[in-house]
């Protein structure tokens, strides 16, 4: 996934969907950049590892250029750059774009014409440097606390992405410009972060799914397209690690009971019934396991490891998954040898001890009584051996 890459980039400087035709052409940028007598003005494409030079010309005193490159098969997005000012473009097939500005000024004052997907652009720009500007207010404001301006500059933030999510992303999601909004930065302190957060966001992830599944319909073998795919199921694979982690610590402990007969009736991955009770006169070790998680696979070896060296002294495994996937649950867990169940209600509705989060398991002795709850259970293979 290439986040990294193109957050490197200014918060101008973004690669944006544009409409293409199947055919190959030349398309044309030309214009005026006034104030500018000698500098030297750059074409850049802006791809997903940064931008790339593919043209450029000194800028005589009438500060004329015209610039001509062949299309690319998938949508591209160019900047136009003098020293650190640039202005950004995309292309849609063969089109002339023209741009008149001043260089001092050219970043935020400039026009375009013969695009509509620039123009849109333009106003994304100036609205998030608009944004910019009164966050840093809010920061800077005298007599506000900590937690106050926090959430000033949040509910700034939340109605700058409302504005542009029903107006320029979810209206034509398949257009450049809502593309290019959906990579828009903001500086806040020292750090410059995503206005759209793919990664914890859960409405955020959804609009980078709207987007990329618009690509599929118009680019379906666009490198850009298969980027924000990445991205967007990433991002439900953090949201997903991270809501069952909150909901872990927040189990009522009051409601486990952790000694004492104990029962768990859940249905396997081969759609029987099985109770723990079923279990007793066995070692068993409860583990509540999220398959999706990124520690599940090295969990997973360890308890083989476990289940192939004391199996046939008694020891068994009950193993409860509170994936939501159960389809992705039931692949997980075909070749395991124990005993798989799933709790389809969540983790919020399992009856096991608050715990700091997921992974956690349970030993029960041969009496089905709980022998070591998770923070009394030191070295697992020493207390297995014990048991049995």
């Amino acid at each position: 996934m290439k986040i990294t890459g193109l957050l490197s980039v200014s918060a101008l400087a973004l690669a944006v969907l544009t409409i293409t035709s199947c055919s190959k052409g030349k398309f044309h940028i030309n214009g005026n950049i006034a104030e500018a007598e000698d500098s030297m003005l750059y074409l850049e494409n802006i791809g997903l590892d940064g931008p790339v030079k593919i043209d450029s010309v000194k800028l005589e005193k009438d500060g004329s250029f015209a610039f001509s490159e062949e299309r690319n098969d998938a949508p591209e997005f160019y900047r136009l750059r003098i020293g650190n000012q640039s202005i950004n473009l995309s292309i849609d097939s063969t089109e002339t774009v023209s741009v008149k500005a001043a260089a001092p000024t050219m970043w935020y004052q400039y026009e375009v014409n013969g695009s509509e997907n620039c123009r849109k652009i333009k106003e994304l720009a100036l609205m998030q440097i608009d944004l910019q500007a009164r966050v840093n207010a809010l920061a800077a404001a005298p007599g506000m606390g900590a937690d106050s301006t926090t959430l000033a500059i949040q509910a700034a933030i939340d109605a700058y992405k409302d504005n542009v999510k029903r107006n320029y992303i979810f209206k034509a999601p398949m257009k450049a410009y809502a593309y290019y909004a959906l990579f828009q930065t903001i500086n806040l302190g020292s750090t410059t972060t995503l206005i759209f957060n793919p990664r914890s966001e859960k409405d955020d992830v959804k609009v980078f799914a709207a987007v990329a599944t618009s690509w599929d319909t118009y680019y379906p073998d666009a490198e850009r397209g298969k980027n924000l795919h990445n991205i967007a199921i990433e991002g439900l694979k953090n949201i997903r690690i991270a809501e069952n982690n909150r909901r872990a610590a927040a189990i009522d402990a009051s409601k486990v009971q952790v000694t004492g007969l104990i029962d768990l009736p859940l249905t396997d991955n081969k759609g029987r019934e099985r109770h723990l009770t079923d279990l007793k006169g066995q070692v068993v070790l409860l583990d509540f396991h999220v398959f999706a998680s990124d520690q599940s696979p090295k969990r997973i070896m360890a308890l083989r490891d476990l289940y192939n060296k004391y199996h046939a002294q008694g020891f068994e495994i009950y193993q409860v998954s509170l994936d939501e996937n159960e389809h992705f649950w039931k692949t997980q867990t075909a070749a395991l040898p124990w005993i798989s169940v799933r709790d389809d209600r969540g983790i919020s509705n399992v009856y096991l001890q608050a715990t700091p989060g997921l992974p956690a398991y349970f030993l029960i002795g041969r009496d089905n009584s709980v022998a070591k709850g998770p923070s009394q259970i030191k070295n697992l293979d020493a207390d297995i051996q014990a048991l049995l």
